[in-house]
């Protein structure tokens, strides 16, 4: 019997689907739907493995053909309707968990480094947090922001790496342990190091606030089911790394 993937079996068939990088120096509209691209081949992978460890209603959901969608899913906030990548929700609790996929994929071509859209990329993030925890406090959201591995290599005498800016200007807004604190913070953010190598494609993920300790994506989704246990005590715990209703 073959073994199922794991959910870097699942993210790498997904990344190998992606057509070639357009170059830094190629029109906007190319690279906005590269990056578009990347977002719904992450956001299906990081849905399907979801489902894997018992969250089946977990969506963008899979279509009768073996490829997944990438359709987000529009859900009521406390501040207005507001798409999101990735979601858990259910009849009984309403939206449980929520997963936002940003990236930065393209050096401006001034500047020569990734910098450009960071504080765009930080406010849609700070955005999807507060609409979503007003209406549902005690839903679990998780923020990726997924950086081209050259982000970490783009640092100057005078400036500090796009990646290391990104760790610093995050870092506030992470580590939502309780319901009653600030809507714009994360339960979890972190950001990943991405190489779209269509042939072998790789990713480098940490936790906002340590970039010296690389963390398996399976222990992000283990955190992540524990994450949600916490806050639903009553309905749900964790066997195995897997989601088990009681």
């Amino acid at each position: 019997m073959t073994a199922k993937p794991d959910i870097y079996g699942i993210l790498a068939a997904a990344l190998k689907q992606l057509p070639p990088k357009p170059a830094d120096s190629d029109v906007q509209a190319a690279k906005k739907r590269y990056s578009e691209r990347v977002s719904n081949a992450v956001a299906p992978a990081f849905a399907e493995e979801l489902r894997r460890r018992g969250l089946r209603e977990s969506r963008p959901s899979p279509p009768s053909g073996s490829r997944s969608s990438g359709a987000e899913r529009r859900m009521s906030g406390g501040i207005g309707a507001k798409k999101v990548d990735v979601t858990w929700a259910t009849e009984e609790s309403g939206l449980l968990l929520a997963i936002s996929v940003k990236t930065i994929n393209f050096k401006d071509r001034r500047s020569k480094n990734f910098q450009k859209n960071l504080t765009n990329r930080r406010t849609d993030l700070l955005f999807e947090a507060v609409t979503l925890h007003r209406r549902f406090p005690y839903s679990v959201i998780v923020g990726f922001l997924f950086l081209d591995k050259d982000a970490a290599l783009d640092g100057s005498a005078t400036r500090k790496s796009t990646f290391v800016n990104a760790d610093q200007r995050l870092h506030l807004f992470d580590g939502r342990d309780d319901p009653a604190d600030r809507d714009e913070k994360y339960e979890r953010l972190f950001l990943v190091l991405l190489d779209a190598n269509p042939t072998i494609p790789k990713v480098e993920v940490f936790r906002v606030g340590d970039l010296k300790s690389q963390i398996p994506l399976q222990d992000v989704f283990d955190e992540i089911i524990s994450l949600i246990v916490e806050r639903n005590p009553d309905f749900y715990e964790a066997a195995g790394g897997s989601l088990k209703k009681i």
